[in-house]
């Protein structure tokens, strides 16, 4: 019988980064999965980041996660999204080649982690604490704990019009019955939908029918520790639906899984299927199409912006429709998948389940969408599935720290009901928690942790020194401008002055965050004091045996919440559906007069 510390299952993106984490952290560490080829394949569109989910990206890169170097090192397009906004919403985005980021992701797994292939078809449980799982129906593994990260797989249905089959991913099998077995254990499963697009033969498409969109001229690197990357980009193009593909798909309503009432599971609401839109938005005569490409050395595109579940038949019709796809060779169809999910609510910030202890779950499984999200939650479950083999306090981020926090807490605190997408509107102090701080932020939790280079954190530590010095230095110089004398840190705060007016010798990095925080100044402040208000909540704690019936003046159904969701702390309380401020004062004193402070 094998025995680890920590069994990681399913080689996904939140798979991955639970067991970098482990590794790094110089915990045993097994990962089981599928096929080991498909570790970090991506079944949706080759692209990582986003609005809200570039900041991600650069804190798990921050924390010592791999995501943004493999980003960097694949990468084929790279954008700042939001750029004619303020900062504080400016997120990276960047196309990578499929195959080479599939391939740099497998290397790195085989060359650090022990890895099995097989199904996982039983986590086994003796009073109410994992002792390992079960490969295949047969083997048995030991293990202190497990991260449960299958992505779709989870009982997975794929839908292409009115014919469905199970599979976890086109042309791959199903999980198939983990989700009754931890239905049985008592967890609450719900069932949630998301999709992909066609991919089409770039040889057969007409590109001077189409606009190009390039990339940015200066790339800004994902990962801090590359200093710079240096590649010729490969363009997108934009096209349009129009009404001629409207009408057909109008026209085949009645073959569509989702309007026929076939799919049953709640579907992503920020990226609905084209024949979602359609129907949603009747006064839109087009929906943006981007034609992206999956890599250097094939000439594939994957439409986003037409997701579909509709028949084959039907998709060959409405693509050809489009502008630029009139002769196009479709390679591969779009599909529905169907997947179940644990509810969220049932596991705690540190994301191990509330109902087994040393079970963690990470990714898909708790309701979120998108690469990003999973791999955020991959490391944290990593992380602290690794401190509780080393009996060491667990890492909770809170919303003032980062979006990993806001993600985590948001899902713990409220549940989702649909596919949780992180946007950079969810994030109260998104002001404070930029992409170009996240080194700031985190990287000193991931040096202690282990999974931090003391060489990149010195850098780090450099860092911030010369942005206090510039500040510094500018605050003790003074300037004459309209016969007052104002410092210079005053008036780089105006309108159309520029930090590079006056300082020059330092890094670029450097100088963005320092200018970002002296045009801001008066606005952080005002953040950082009403952090120190949130802290005040979070720095009261809640016993986790409570005994919330025993508290007067809480009504029963109040009780009833506290009781189910088991918060942390004061604040977390706080921010659970239904319970008032008038019981937050309640639980207050009675925490004070009893403990519960740090």
């Amino acid at each position: 019988m094998k025995k680890f510390d920590i069994v990681v299952i399913g080689g996904g993106h939140a798979g991955i980064e639970s067991v970098m984490a482990c590794k790094k952290m110089g915990v045993e560490v097994l990962l089981i999965t599928f096929e080991k080829e498909k570790i970090g394949y991506m079944s949706c569109n080759p692209a990582i980041g986003g609005v809200g989910k570039g900041q991600i990206v650069k804190e798990i890169d921050a924390l010592g996660g791999e995501m943004a170097k493999a980003t960097d090192k694949t990468g084929i397009q790279f954008r700042t999204l939001n750029s004619s906004k303020g900062p504080a919403v400016w997120s990276s985005r960047a196309q990578v080649d499929r195959k080479k980021y599939n391939q740099y992701m497998v290397d790195l797994i085989e060359k650090n982690v022990e890895i099995i292939e097989g199904e996982v078809t039983d986590i086994i449980v003796k009073d109410k604490t994992v002792l390992g799982v079960e490969i295949n129906g047969e083997e048995f593994i030991s293990s202190k704990c497990v991260i449960l990260a299958p992505g779709t797989f989870l009982n997975g249905v794929i839908h292409i019009g009115l014919e469905s089959f199970p599979a976890g991913r086109i042309e791959d099998k199903k999980v198939s019955n983990l989700s009754k077995k931890l239905k049985n254990y008592g967890f609450d499963i719900l069932r949630f939908k998301t999709g992909t697009c066609a991919r089409l033969d770039g040889n057969t498409i007409d590109f001077t029918l189409l606009i190009p969109q390039n990339g940015d001229e200066k790339i800004r690197p994902f990962s801090f520790s590359t200093e710079k990357i240096e590649i010729e980009q490969l363009p997108c193009y934009i096209t349009y639906t129009n009404e001629k593909t409207h009408q057909i798909i109008r026209k085949n309503l009645d073959r569509s899984p989702l309007f026929t009432g076939k799919i049953t599971g709640t579907g992503v609401r920020y990226c609905p299927s084209i024949e979602d839109k359609v129907v949603k938005f009747p006064h839109h005569n087009r929906h943006h199409i981007f034609l992206e490409p999956e890599g250097r050395e094939i000439n594939v595109y994957y439409p986003n912006g037409i997701s579909t579940s509709l028949p084959i038949d039907v998709q060959d019709e409405f693509i050809h429709t489009i502008r630029g796809l009139e002769n196009v060779k479709i390679l591969r169809y779009g599909y529905g998948i169907e997947h179940d999910v644990v509810n969220p609510l049932q596991i705690y910030p540190t994301l191990e389940t509330k109902i087994i202890e040393n079970l963690f779950l990470a990714g898909q499984i708790n309701g979120t969408t998108g690469y990003e999200e999973a791999g955020g939650q991959g490391l944290i479950a990593g992380i602290n599935a690794s401190l509780k083999i080393k009996k060491q306090k667990p890492l909770i981020l809170d919303r003032t720290t980062s979006y990993i926090g806001v993600l985590i807490d948001d899902l713990t605190t409220k549940g989702t009901n649909e596919p949780y997408r992180m946007f950079t509107s969810r994030v109260e102090y998104r002001l404070l928690i930029r992409e170009d701080n996240a080194d700031i932020r985190l990287r000193e939790i991931g040096y202690k942790l282990g999974l931090v280079s003391k060489e990149e954190w010195e850098k780090t530590r450099e860092k911030i020194e010369n942005i206090n010095k510039i500040k510094e230095d500018l605050k003790s110089k003074k300037i004459k401008v309209d016969g007052k004398s104002v410092s210079l840190f005053e008036y780089i705060r105006r309108p159309g002055i520029k930090l590079t007016d006056f300082v020059r010798n330092f890094k670029d990095d450097v100088l963005f965050t320092t200018e970002v925080e002296i045009k801001y100044a008066p606005y952080i402040e005002r953040n950082l004091k009403e952090i120190e208000e949130f802290k005040n909540l979070e720095r009261i704690k809640i016993p986790p045996d409570i005994d919330y019936d025993k508290i007067p003046g809480l009504s029963l159904e109040i009780k009833e919440k506290l009781s189910k969701f088991k918060p942390l702390t004061l604040g977390q309380a706080s921010r659970i559906s239904g319970i008032t401020p008038s019981a937050v004062v309640i639980l207050m004193v009675y925490l004070k007069k009893g403990g519960g402070y740090e």
